[in-house]
């Protein structure tokens, strides 16, 4: 269980400086938090309501709403297998249940080394791809039995690097420049924005009034 390390905080701290209101940063921290320790940590969520000043409960609230944020460790592979329709009629669950003999473990869980964790998933939007699941978020398309076994024996034996831990989910950090940063005003404080305030419809129905 862990709060932000202090590198990580200097850039919750970045984060949350490109939004209006701090809370709006909740999600983007909660994926940092994630990345940090494979998931989110009770820890971690009172920490984010302490940079943002919300309640550890308001957090939770958000957390628990998706499925990509997982409150309780999880392996280092995460692999969601579809079992939506179009891949239940192209052989998807023969599929989850070929995966949970290959890690010998049930749908749900997470193997003994902890590095594998195997869920069914409810439509991962890629029906013609049918049947297809997730590594990590990473999509593969029309997958049998046996590229699945390649599958796992090249992440096991640490020759898939396209395929980060569980929790990371961008290539590149992206950092802004304070002085490029678009005009971050509070909704409250902002007054009509410039695209509707120069509109020339605006201005035609000013004009009428």
């Amino acid at each position: 269980m862990s709060r932000f390390t202090p590198d990580n905080e200097a850039l919750a701290r970045e984060i949350i400086a490109r939004y209006p209101l701090p809370r709006s940063a909740l999600i983007p921290l909660c994926h940092l938090a994630q990345e940090q320790d494979g998931y989110l940590t009770e820890d971690a969520m009172e920490h984010i309501g302490e940079l943002i000043g919300i309640e550890p409960a308001e957090v939770l609230g958000t957390a628990s709403f998706y499925e990509m944020l997982k409150r309780e460790p999880v392996g280092k592979y995460v692999i969601n297998v579809c079992t939506s329709i179009s891949c239940y009629l192209n052989g998807g669950d023969e599929l989850l249940e070929h995966a949970e003999d290959r890690l010998g473990i049930k749908e749900g869980g997470t193997t003994p080394d902890g590095l594998f964790s195997l869920d069914s998933y409810e439509c991962i939007a890629a029906c013609t791809e049918a049947p297809c699941l997730q590594v990590n978020y990473r999509y593969f398309h029309k997958i049998t039995r046996d590229e699945l076994d390649t599958l796992i024996d090249d992440l096991r034996a640490g020759r898939r690097d396209d395929i980060p831990p569980h929790g990371v989910l961008h290539e590149i950090r992206q950092h802004i420049d304070p002085g490029r940063a678009a005009g971050v005003v509070r909704p409250d404080e902002g007054g009509q924005p410039v695209w509707l305030r120069d509109s020339p419809a605006l201005q035609d129905q000013q004009s009428s009034s």
